[in-house]
């Protein structure tokens, strides 16, 4: 049964995401872990400091979403275990998963929108300090995002959310050679439509209006005839640095303002942002905001609290930002004063796989998505440290600057003697590890304590992620059909899966 399972989900994720053309099926890289004293001498376990706070290794678990909040966005047993679980690996630092800085729905994920999250927040803070006895620094990637809907059925789409004009008219005209359109009923139009065949629904709908029906209705930050997406550069400075300043109350180590894959901070710094004020179009007006939201920021959370940023260095999508995009932006977060510059890649809406009827669109189904998490199934490059260039060329152009801000790195980081030649050579200052964090909670602490031989290594296979784009409970294939009859164990919603890592025994 745990294989079928297991089995499931693994061709459930590959069959929803996109991957290389004649596909090679790599094998986990060989290596040889370190004695505890090799380890103690190496730069992964060194100290760095950061702002006000130090970390007590290179070591880092960025932010994952696990679906365990309440559906208003508080924090719940199930969160406070999870990252507590994290905490007990004692990495240099834990990144909560994105949490929404307006308090608007967004399903099982944590908000901070409102003062009310303070004390589930708090209590969050204090959870990891104890489960990993003060060692790790927690920080909070707080985001906004902008309404994304389900892919209707196309009878619901055409009476319910067509907006019929008589542009649609002189093309059902045009394509039919038949002008009594122009004058036919508005029901007569529609029923028409919802059974048309596809040649004529392309030529009577617009591009937005079929992406709509196909794809499920999406807001863009080019969308200025709305009045709330025009405002946005008006409103999300207070807004994020009111969520900031809760992050700070509720006593977390720093805030990582997230500007990177499909929302919206990182749509405004994107190269398709073409809105027509001082927010879009060139470099320097697409950066307007996000050094607007980190200024404001700063100024109400203080210059002693560490603040940081998440951005892409490549969008991987036709029209979007590439490297050198990322690199002009990594100068001016640094110049402006972030305190680490965390950095990943793709992850995007506009190369996303068609939903089933019924769901939203995924950003992590396409090349952009496959490049942000890449998997053992690959190309010749493969997938491990897949995305380090990113990292070394922004870390050199802001050191060339003269500034000295840390740059986190990740992206198929699976090994010590992998890490450790990312920074030895000068290509990163901490090493950010997801999937294998969640593979093995207490990877980093084995490799610490000499016992990298028991490492539970991550296969890359994007089970997890299965699990995430199903919205179901994240979880990992190796262990959570480990040990289920194990004392105090907790389970998944449908009780088929545990829904934390075994602890390590030593």
């Amino acid at each position: 049964m745990a294989f079928t399972f297991a089995f499931y989900l693994f061709t459930f994720a590959l069959l929803l995401m996109w991957h290389p053309a004649n596909p090679i099926r790599h094998t986990l890289p060989q290596t040889r872990w370190p004695t505890a004293d090799e380890a103690a001498q190496s730069v992964l376990f060194q100290p760095l400091k950061i702002n006000s706070i130090t970390l007590e290794s290179r070591t880092w678990v960025p932010a994952m979403v696990p679906w365990r909040a309440t559906e208003d966005g508080s924090v719940t047993r199930a969160n406070l275990d999870w990252y507590g679980r994290f905490a007990e690996g004692r990495p240099g630092a834990i990144v909560v998963e994105a949490t929404g800085v307006r308090d608007v729905a967004s399903g099982p994920l944590l908000r901070i929108g409102h003062d009310r999250y303070i004390p589930g927040l708090r209590e969050l803070v204090e959870t990891v300090r104890r489960a990993s006895d003060g060692h790790t620094r927690l920080l909070i990637q707080i985001i906004d995002f902008l309404a994304v809907k389900r892919r209707p059925e196309r009878g619901k789409f055409f009476e319910r959310f067509f907006a019929l004009t008589e542009r649609h008219r002189h093309a059902l005209a045009d394509a039919g050679r038949d002008e009594s359109w122009l004058s036919k009923g508005e029901m007569e139009v529609r029923d028409f439509l919802m059974n048309a065949p596809d040649q004529i629904i392309e030529s009577v709908l617009d591009e937005r209006e079929l992406e709509s029906l196909r794809q499920g209705y999406r807001e863009r930050v080019t969308d200025t005839h709305l009045d709330y997406i025009r405002d946005l550069p008006r409103v999300l400075p207070s807004i994020f640095a009111a969520a900031a300043a809760r992050a700070r109350e509720a006593g977390f180590d720093g805030v990582e303002l997230h500007y990177a894959h499909a929302y919206t901070m990182a749509s405004f710094l994107s190269a398709r942002n073409t809105r027509p004020d001082t927010y879009g179009g060139a470099r320097e007006n697409r950066v307007r905001l996000p050094l607007e939201v980190y200024r404001a920021v700063r100024e109400r959370v203080g210059r002693d609290y560490t603040v940081g940023v998440r951005f892409l260095g490549d969008e991987v999508i036709e029209g979007g930002n590439r490297i050198d995009d990322a690199v002009y932006f990594s100068r001016e977060f640094a110049r402006a004063g972030f305190d680490y510059l965390s950095i990943s890649k793709g992850g995007k809406f506009e190369d996303a796989k068609q939903p089933k009827v019924g769901h939203a669109v995924y950003p992590y189904t396409g090349q952009s998505g496959y490049e942000c998490m890449p998997t053992t199934l690959s190309d010749a490059r493969g997938p491990f440290a897949r995305n380090i260039p990113l990292a070394a060329a922004i870390k050199h152009a802001v050191n060339d600057d003269g500034h000295r801000t840390p740059v986190v790195a990740s992206g198929g980081l699976a090994t010590f003697e992998q890490c450790e030649e990312i920074l030895r050579r000068g290509e990163a200052d901490i090493i950010g590890a997801a999937r294998q964090s969640l593979a093995d909670p207490d990877w980093f602490l084995k490799i610490r304590s000499g016992c990298g031989e028991e490492i539970r290594r991550c296969t890359y296979t994007n089970y997890c992620e299965g699990l995430d784009q199903s919205h179901k409970q994240v979880t990992c294939k190796l262990w959570d059909r480990v040990d289920l009859d194990e004392l105090g164990v907790s389970f998944s919603d449908d009780g088929r899966r545990r829904l934390l890592a075994p602890r390590w025994e030593r």
